[in-house]
């Protein structure tokens, strides 16, 4: 245990307070902590000569002679890290033992006989207590049980229903017999033995090899491929074999014997993780290396099927060598290139993608990044070699290009192509390009632990897509007489014209091929056109560090910043106009005067009037409140309420308002029934007081209440 967490472990007896220095039984994590510390002290053997479970230790070995060594290594590793075994709990040089519960020897894993022997030691089952252990004792030896729920069904039956009488009827006892008679010979769990194939299925095409490989899985594998939907992914056309209508012979069988699952056909995507797989299950012819082939032959005779060329090779001349590879996945994508010069010299150059391309597009980046590294390096001869069959037989004109993405790249790689003299493209094995297949899984990889240092250069768009090309206004600005004239004494033909540009470039100088003002007290002021004047306006204004300010202070802003143009002021005054959260938020003091407003003459003379509620009930069911306000003084009458009534308005009137402060001359309300109401009227007709309603749905109208 770590000291610091042996006082968690304490516990009280009749003779003190102890902890635990070893870990003990018991503790929450005490299984996972063993378990992670065997693993770690047993890993060089566990899965080779040993398998470790918590405690449970076995060794194994194939041979007796073999035996003791691979005992003598686990007893170092127990003797280093001073670990004890109980011998009494150990068994050496047995042909089988106990492991996890099972009996394992060299024939496999069985079935543990003492848990067998329980099951046929138990006799008819009379209450819920011996069911619930029969299906208890069961259920430990479920794999060995073939058809388990089978067997067991009537016994999970009769533990429904009323739990102190069950229902055990003969067919209970019939497949209790069985049950036992079974368990008698369980069978033995082992590797799967795999039968031989056929000579006269190894003479299949490859489409029927595929055919029948997908037909045994469906037969090996029945229930998964009956319960969910299978998902077969090849780079074959084999669903388009097994559905075609003139199919015939062992094709039709298999076909009707996959036609009851559910099987989906997707194409397989190009991953470099199945080369392996590629190598076992596609067919190669034997063929001379073609990259065996450069390097003793400096003009290898190119095949009719794969190689395409223009011209002959001349032996005199220089042949460059190019090798590529594209790689598309998860991680990104990238093109790798090895260019060899005649001299045999290799230049390595990889390309990474900024932009999402497929595995055929990544091919062609690649195809194109080498063609303009040769041209640039003025290469007259050069021979190409890809592990891509669609690009190389498209480049020879035996594909034809359907997609309009092919198609570009296609046009591309044509035009470059006829910029060489004489040229070849050749299709090889994918093990004889690795070398570009290894920069090609470089690029496309975000991060690797490569020691070695390799250019890689990133693309952000496909060599497809045309470069922007912005168009720039060389209209006459403002600087061009006072430029003409510091730089070649050239004045306009106006002889007024030519004084003002005279007068005026007494202020300014060149700096650098730039026009500078000489300022009174400031220093040199750049000088700008009225299209750049107004992208620093812009900046200044609302940029990073802008406050929206005004026109005058902007433009000065701008002149402190190091910049002038004639119009900066003028330009700043429509650009702050123009501004659309200055027009929003900004302080206008020139607002237009608002008509006068009428003031009440006298105290209690104008009284606002309106309810409050509904608010929670208090002390006589009153939830209401009718509330006066007098405009001059503010003074508030209020009064709650039960119920809103003409009467109670009335009421509220007579004896908080006029009792009090006299008859009013006006008073304003809503549009409510409660005031606008023929008694309320007359009310107040009766009084000679004038009744105001605000305007509707305008609560300022009455503002004071």
């Amino acid at each position: 245990m770590h000291p610091e967490d042996q006082a968690h472990t304490s516990f009280i007896t009749d003779r003190g307070l102890y902890c635990y220095k070893v870990m003990p039984f018991g503790l929450k994590n005490a299984g996972a902590t063993y378990q992670r510390l065997v693993n770690h002290l047993f890993a060089p053997l566990i899965g080779n000569t040993m398998e470790v479970y918590v405690d449970d230790m076995l060794v194994k070995s194939r041979t007796a002679d073999k035996h003791i060594p691979n005992l003598s290594a686990m007893f170092t590793i127990l003797k280093q890290y001073k670990m004890r075994l109980n011998p009494t709990k150990c068994a050496f040089g047995v042909a089988s033992g106990k492991f996890l519960g099972f009996m394992i020897s060299q024939r496999g894993m069985e079935a543990n006989p003492e848990k067998i022997q329980a099951i046929l030691d138990m006799k008819i089952p009379k209450t819920v207590k011996d069911i619930q252990s029969l299906t208890e004792r069961v259920a430990a030896l479920t794999r060995f049980i073939s058809k388990a729920t089978d067997r067991c069904v009537l016994f999970f039956k009769a533990l429904k229903g009323s739990k102190r009488n069950i229902t055990w009827t003969a067919e209970c006892d019939t497949a209790f017999s069985e049950l036992k008679e079974y368990m008698g010979r369980a069978p033995l769990l082992s590797t799967p033995e795999h039968r031989d194939i056929l000579d006269a299925e190894v003479r299949y095409p490859d489409i029927e090899k595929l055919a029948f490989t997908l037909v045994v899985s469906a037969r090996r594998l029945r229930p998964y491929f009956q319960a969910h939907t299978i998902h077969v992914l090849t780079n074959q056309p084999l669903q388009q074999v097994l559905q075609k209508p003139e199919t015939s012979g062992r094709l039709v069988k298999w076909a009707i014997e996959l036609g009851e699952f559910d099987i989906h056909y997707k194409p397989r995507p190009a991953t470099r993780e199945q080369a392996v797989a590629d190598f076992l299950s596609e067919f190669t012819e034997p063929q001379a290396s073609v990259a065996t082939q450069l390097i003793t032959e400096p003009n290898p005779p190119p095949s009719q099927d794969h190689t395409a060329s223009k011209g002959t090779f001349d032996l005199t001349q220089p042949l460059w060598t190019l090798f590529v590879d594209g790689s598309s996945n998860a991680q990104g994508c990238g093109a790798g290139l090895v260019l060899i010069s005649p001299d045999k010299v290799a230049l390595e150059y990889a390309l990474r993608f900024k932009f999402q391309a497929s595995n055929n597009e990544a091919e062609y980046e690649a195809l194109l990044a080498g063609l303009r590294l040769a041209k640039e390096i003025d290469a007259k001869q050069i021979q190409i070699f890809s592990d891509s069959q669609l690009i190389v037989h498209q480049v020879n004109q035996d594909f034809t290009a359907k997609d309009a993405s092919m198609t570009a790249y296609l046009h591309h790689v044509r035009h470059l192509l006829a910029t060489f003299h004489v040229h070849s493209i050749n299709q090889v094995p994918r093990s004889e390009n690795n070398h570009a297949d290894a920069f090609a899984r470089l690029a496309s990889a975000l991060e690797q632990g490569i020691g070695r240092h390799i250019h890689i250069e990133f693309l952000d768009q496909p060599s497809t897509e045309a470069p922007l090309i912005c168009t720039i206004d060389h209209s006459p600005t403002w600087m061009d007489p006072i430029l003409q004239f510091l730089q070649n004494q050239t004045l306009p033909a106006n002889s007024t014209e030519a004084r003002r540009v005279r007068y005026r470039s007494a202020r300014y100088l060149i700096i650098n091929g730039s026009l500078y003002k000489r300022g009174f007290s400031l220093p040199y002021l750049r000088c700008r056109t009225p299209e750049e004047g107004h992208y620093v306006l812009r900046e200044i204004h609302e940029g990073i560090c802008g406050n929206h300010s005004g026109a005058r202070s902007l433009a000065h802003k701008a002149i402190r910043q190091g910049y002038f143009w004639p119009s900066v002021h003028t330009d700043a005054q429509t650009f702050t106009r123009k501004c659309h959260k200055c027009q929003r938020f900004a302080n206008f003091p020139q607002l237009p005067t608002e008509p006068l407003t009428a003031m009440v003459p006298w105290p209690f003379a104008q009284w606002g009037l309106d309810f409050i509620g509904a608010m929670p009930e208090g002390k006589g069911q009153v939830k209401y409140a009718v509330v006066a306000v007098d405009y001059f003084t503010k003074w508030a009458e209020a009064e709650a309420l039960a119920t809103i009534t003409a009467a109670r308005i009335e009421t509220f009137v007579w004896q908080s308002i006029v009792c009090h402060f006299g008859i009013p001359n006006s008073i304003v309300t809503d549009n409510g029934r409660k005031f606008d109401n023929t008694k309320f009227k007359q009310f107040c007709s009766n009084l000679k007081i004038r009744l105001c309603f605000a305007s509707p749905a305008h609560p300022q109208s009455n503002g004071k209440t």
